[in-house]
């Protein structure tokens, strides 16, 4: 049973108060209009004074004017189920062709009523299977390549006075088999600079014994122009060298950086433990000798640092394990 309201005890006493003093004097005091206190008396009497009929009643509408007809509600129903992958906007728009005169609201409001998706999700392409991620199986099989900006707040206010338009770039290079990587910083960005990283990458896995066979790089024009000349002859700086050096290029997808994973997941902890860590100690760079000298260190300090695919190993220690 539902419990007794305040609303009801103060109508209770109002009611009380009128039948002693009169209607009036009660609606100067409860500053309550005539019909309220004439409504509640009439219930109260029917009911011989019973408080529970004057609890309020619901004041929701027992229809309205744009409520959806049966007739509509059919056809919402049958075109849903015809069409149970299409979504929102294009069932509405299908059924203004039929006569439907609500809003693309007043249709999501109608199928939430239904129990009928608004937005249902397709089930993939049986044919469209996503490809297994393959596993490097020995070191130097294939390296990901990637350059990243180096925040310019990371550089000194001197080095900004100078030359405001200044600009320094990351490369980093990362063995998908042992995650053992270089860093390199550059104040260029073009094929040239990329050119000279592939040929500090190959001397840097030389000298860690790893034979490198192939670079995965993304379409930027720092690496190829395959997207922009129309003729496959027309190679880059960088794709010439990587000819020269017997180094194979691989292109991710356009526009899938996620194909990449590993280096940019490498650019992603050098932001939280290197460049962030700069800011909050306030130590930016002063020039670009300052900035390589500071990443060769961070990188000697990454590759000496435990990781979790590893076994807990770093990437030197997991070299020498795999032999």
């Amino acid at each position: 049973m539902a419990s007794i309201t305040q609303a009801m005890h103060y109508r209770e006493s109002l009611l009380k108060y009128a039948d002693k003093h009169g209607v009036l004097r009660a609606s100067a005091k409860y500053n309550e209009k005539l019909p309220n206190i004439y409504r509640w008396r009439s219930a109260w009497r029917e009911s011989g004074h019973s408080i529970e009929s004057l609890r309020g009643k619901s004041t929701r509408p027992h229809c309205h004017p744009s409520q959806h007809t049966l007739e509509e509600l059919t056809l919402i129903r049958n075109l849903r189920r015809r069409n149970p992958n299409i979504g929102l906007t294009d069932l509405w728009l299908r059924l203004r062709e039929r006569g439907y005169t609500c809003t693309v609201k007043g249709l999501s409001g109608a199928l939430k009523a239904l129990r009928m998706p608004t937005c249902p999700r397709s089930s993939p392409s049986p044919t469209c299977k996503p490809k297994p991620y393959e596993q490097m199986k020995y070191p130097g099989q294939r390296i990901q390549m990637d350059v990243k900006y180096v925040p310019k707040e990371c550089l000194s206010p001197k080095l900004l006075e100078a030359a405001p338009y200044t600009k320094f770039f990351q490369y980093a290079a990362i063995d998908e088999y042992s995650r053992l990587r270089i860093l390199e910083g550059y104040d260029e960005h073009d094929t040239y600079a990329s050119a000279l990283f592939l040929r500090q990458a190959m001397s840097f896995y030389e000298s860690h014994s790893i034979e490198v066979e192939c670079v995965q790089v993304d379409n930027g024009t720092e690496w190829t122009k395959r997207l922009m000349a129309n003729d496959d002859a027309n190679l880059s700086l960088f794709e010439l060298t990587a000819k020269q050096l017997n180094v194979r290029v691989r292109y991710i997808k356009p526009h899938t950086p996620k194909h990449n994973g590993k280096v940019e997941r490498s650019h992603r902890e050098d932001q939280k433990l290197f460049y962030s860590e700069l800011l909050r100690l306030r130590r930016p760079f002063g020039d670009l000798t300052d900035l390589k000298k500071r990443l060769k260190r961070h990188q000697n300090k990454t590759n000496r640092r435990s990781m979790r695919p590893l076994g807990y190993l770093s990437p030197l220690d997991y070299l020498k394990k795999s032999g």
